[in-house]
């Protein structure tokens, strides 16, 4: 925190700064159950992003409906009865059609890992997992836990109450009109 004459300014962790931005990826989600957002982080660069929906081109839960919710599958198992991709699967997969190493780098998303996202991220080469909610996992967590990956459970406070919306009087929107 950095204190000037007039003002305050108050600047968020890294961990904070990159949580809050997991959290506007997962505003994208098409998923009718969980809004999940993920990025993949290396050097303190965002190297890709990824929510939950439907693969590219398909149609999402939100025009055909959930078939969990059809096949009353609860949450945590089958996950192969779903459309969609997870945002740890879409961030891993965006990254790889770009050609980005992700070796080495931290994901952080908005719940932690299913058993299959888990296993994309250990053979991915992602070093760190940092996330905010829980999802009931247990073979996920076993198998996390083997690895040696760095989990860990954001706890920090969130910086949207101090981010400030920027307001134009009537004279700048006339003049910056094109």
């Amino acid at each position: 925190m950095v204190t000037t004459k007039d003002k305050t300014l108050k600047r968020p962790t890294w961990d904070t700064y990159f949580m809050n931005i997991a959290h506007v990826v997962a505003s994208r989600a098409t998923c009718l159950k969980r809004q999940v957002g993920a990025l993949i982080v290396k050097d303190e660069q965002i190297l890709a992003t990824g929510y939950n929906g439907a693969p590219r081109g398909m149609k999402h839960g939100t025009e055909v409906g959930c078939l969990r919710d059809q096949l009353d599958v609860p949450s945590g198992t089958h996950h192969e009865l779903c459309r969609g991709l997870h945002a740890e699967q879409n961030a891993i997969i965006q990254a790889a059609r770009s050609g980005v190493n992700v070796e080495g780098g931290t994901l952080y998303c908005t719940y932690m890992p299913c058993v299959i996202c888990s296993k994309m991220i250990i053979n991915s080469g992602i070093k760190r997992i940092v996330f905010n909610g829980y999802y009931p996992d247990e073979l996920a967590v076993q198998m996390l836990n083997e690895s040696k990956i760095d989990v860990s459970l954001y706890e920090e406070s969130y910086i949207e109450e101090d981010i400030k919306q920027v307001k134009f009087t009537e004279d700048e929107k006339n003049r910056y009109v094109l």
